[in-house]
């Protein structure tokens, strides 16, 4: 049985137009998605009947609920830099303020200075199987290049209980298509409905420029310019934020990043804190 938790969370049919644009732009292939979809539900179903999907949903809606300010981490530049000032200023137990969802790589820097990971949102092309293990909730995204990928977690994703399964074509039983594009904005695309008018969010690590943070990959070992294809991907996840920020009925708070907007509220390390 479909749940209206499910419902509530699927969001193919307003964002389709944006996923066609994409994969023809892109010249990505719309049947290797699903092919994806398809191998990740099936994985999904292996777990058997002690993985109940409504209940998992509920758990995460839930955890969101618990807490009032929500940090999202994406994997741009500024992202080392902000949290090692965030440490030495305040000490690590200042992110157990928050609700901490990490896009992708950006679980690893988390789990390296021993911040708590509250949930990883990810195609798992950017992180471990450390990562994986080590975080409450794993939102795991298939799409057409990252089957090798579900492959390589298949154990993983079996074992692991908090799971919730994602997909960019049409949504079936036990996936969810929230929207969005790469790891970081789906994150806002997930929240969509979750968010009370008593949340704050924050993104640290999120500029969308042209330079790609280390964390952005595992084989990257420092900052570095980002290719033609990598800026043009950031282009659309900045544009899909645009576009999702009047569906969010709370404001999108920027800190100490190099995407200034006057479309979102930018601070510097030092204003957040003071907060």
């Amino acid at each position: 049985m479909v749940s209206k938790l499910k419902d509530q969370l699927d969001f193919y049919n307003d964002f389709k137009d944006w996923y066609f644009q994409i994969i023809n732009d892109f010249k990505f292939s719309y049947q290797k998605d699903c092919e994806a979809r398809d191998y990740l539900s099936r994985l999904l179903f292996k777990k058997g009947q002690t993985w109940k999907f409504n209940r998992i949903l509920n758990l995460f809606k839930n955890h969101i609920s618990s807490k009032q300010a929500i940090i999202i981490y994406g994997c741009g530049p500024s992202l080392e830099k902000t949290v090692d000032i965030i440490l030495e200023k305040e000490g690590l137990n200042f992110f157990d303020n928050f609700i901490n969802l990490t896009a992708d790589g950006s679980s690893i820097l988390l789990r390296e200075k021993g911040i708590k990971i509250d949930a990883i949102f990810t195609d798992l092309d950017g992180i471990t199987k450390d990562e994986f293990c080590n975080a409450l909730f794993n939102i795991v995204h298939a799409h057409g290049d990252n089957i090798k990928y579900l492959k390589f977690f298949k154990k993983e994703i079996l074992k692991f209980e908090n799971i919730i399964g994602t997909t960019q074509v049409e949504p079936i039983s036990n996936l969810i298509n929230p929207g969005g594009f790469t790891d970081g904005d789906r994150i806002l695309f997930f929240l969509r409905t979750l968010l009370s008018s008593l949340h704050k969010l924050y993104l640290i690590g999120m500029d969308f420029g042209t330079i790609i943070g280390k964390y952005s990959k595992l084989d990257i070992k420092m900052n570095q310019e980002a290719s033609l294809n990598k800026i043009k991907k950031l282009n659309y996840a900045r544009e899909l934020i645009l576009w999702l920020k009047n569906r969010i009925k709370i404001e999108i708070t920027f800190i100490n990043s190099k995407f200034l907007s006057k479309d979102f509220i930018n601070l510097s390390i030092e204003e957040f804190l003071k907060l």
